[in-house]
Parts: structure tokens; C-alpha cells; sequence
């Protein structure tokens, strides 16, 4: 029990000031192609060899949708089929198509339990046949997010881990950043029609990094991120620093 409480307060100040991760130096990072994140993040982009967190921001379905496409839209920019493991069928693939993981790409890997889910990512980390491994989840603790880490760092994989239940409360875990994706109110047109949907997308932790937000407009069909147009021209770092603080 000793044990136990003194590796949760370890973890909780993990947590707190975030880490500098000088291990990470000089390994591959894979580029959002938006200057203001790709600028942000520590090495220029998203940490290859490395496990990444995302939450579902809400219950809702929607939430747990925009999730699993930003998770898609990074993948799509990366060569390589990708595993992903889940516990139950919902995952739409003309969605994931529409913004660049063709479903040729994607092996799926479906489990009874939830609790064989990660353990199953760990597998498929450790062949370097995959350019990246998903996993759904509620949970992410330390021990099995220090394992996926080990994995991914042994093969140069990229681990996601898409949070869909129960991520209303973060917990300490090994994960390099942590990102949420909600959906943002899309501007009015001129003339009826439909316009891009915007996304805001958080930085909520990461190693060597303050969390940040950014307005985003949802990918198209490679997997590419931008910033709207009347946006794209001004910094975002005072707005964004006041979201992640609120």
C-alpha cells in the first residue's frame, strides 16, 4: 500500500510539471503542417516511438466520433498499415476515408473485454511491420501506459490511445501529450451552402510543453489540418492560453 501511494504521488508530479523528456531528443516526429502546433510541441511535431492520448470529450457519441478522426487524420499522414484494436464494432469506415485512412490500411482487431485491449496494442507495438497501433479505451494507467511506452519505443511505432469512456477524470499516466477534440460552430457562408466544420483542438498535456487550443478546420481528405482562413494570419497564443487556463 506504501508502495502504491508513493508511485501515485510520483505520478501526480509527472503530471504537474510535465517532464522535459530529454530521452526524446532527436527522434522522429511526425508534423501536424500547422505552424502554430508543429511549433509548439517539442521537436516539431507529434513524437513517433511514443504513446499518445486523446479524449472524448463527453459521453455523446459525436464526442467519441471526433476522436477516433483526429486520431485518423494523424494516421493518414503517416505510411504504413495500422492496428486497431476496439471492443466493438461503431467505427465508420467512409468516416475514416473521408479524411485519408483508406480501410485497406486498417487491420482491426477486435477483443472480448476491454482489459485486453492494451495488452493487444503492446503486441502489435512490437512489430515493426505497423507503422501505428490504436486502442480504445475508459482507462490508461501508469503500469499498462509504461509497457505501451517500452513497446512503442522498441519498434518506433506510434501509439493512440482514444479515451471514449470515462475520460471526464485524466489520470496519471505515461503518455507523451494528451489532446482533446471538440466540436466548433462552423462560420456563416454568404450564400446557402455547407461550410468546412471547425474543430477546436487542445493540447492538454504534454512533456516539455504548456497545454494550448487551437480553432482548427476538420481535415480533408489526406488527413490535413488548417487553420481558417481569417485566422491564419494572427498569433493565437493569447486566446489559447486563456482557454487552457479557464
Amino acid at each position: 500500500m506504501r508502495q502504491a501511494g508513493r508511485e501515485r504521488q510520483l505520478a501526480a508530479l509527472r503530471e504537474q510539471i510535465g517532464g522535459l523528456a530529454p530521452e526524446a531528443a532527436g527522434r522522429p516526429v511526425l508534423s501536424f503542417g500547422v505552424d502554430p502546433i508543429d511549433t509548439h510541441l517539442p521537436g516539431g511535431g507529434l513524437r513517433l516511438g511514443a504513446v499518445h492520448e486523446v479524449l472524448a470529450a463527453g459521453p455523446v457519441d459525436g464526442e467519441g466520433a471526433l476522436a477516433a478522426l483526429f486520431v485518423a487524420a494523424i494516421l493518414a499522414r503517416l505510411p504504413g498499415p495500422v492496428l486497431w484494436c476496439l471492443t466493438r464494432r461503431d467505427l465508420f469506415a467512409p468516416g475514416l476515408a473521408a479524411v485519408g485512412l483508406h480501410p485497406d490500411r486498417v487491420l482491426y482487431a477486435e477483443t472480448r473485454r476491454e482489459t485486453e485491449v492494451l495488452p493487444t496494442m503492446e503486441e502489435g507495438l512490437r512489430h515493426r511491420g505497423l507503422a501505428a497501433v490504436v486502442g480504445e479505451v475508459a482507462r490508461l494507467g501508469l503500469t499498462p501506459s509504461r509497457r505501451l511506452q517500452l513497446a512503442a519505443e522498441g519498434s518506433g511505432g506510434l501509439a493512440l490511445v482514444i479515451r471514449r469512456w470515462g475520460a471526464a477524470v485524466p489520470e496519471p499516466n505515461a503518455a507523451a501529450t494528451r489532446w482533446g477534440v471538440t466540436a466548433a460552430p462552423s462560420p456563416a457562408l454568404p450564400v446557402p451552402g455547407l461550410s468546412r466544420a471547425r474543430w477546436t483542438v487542445a493540447l492538454v498535456r504534454a512533456r516539455g510543453a504548456e497545454p494550448r487550443t487551437w480553432l482548427l478546420e476538420a481535415p480533408d481528405a489526406k488527413g490535413r489540418l488548417r487553420l481558417p482562413a481569417e485566422l491564419a494570419d494572427r498569433p493565437l497564443a493569447a486566446p489559447a492560453r486563456r482557454a487552457a487556463a479557464g
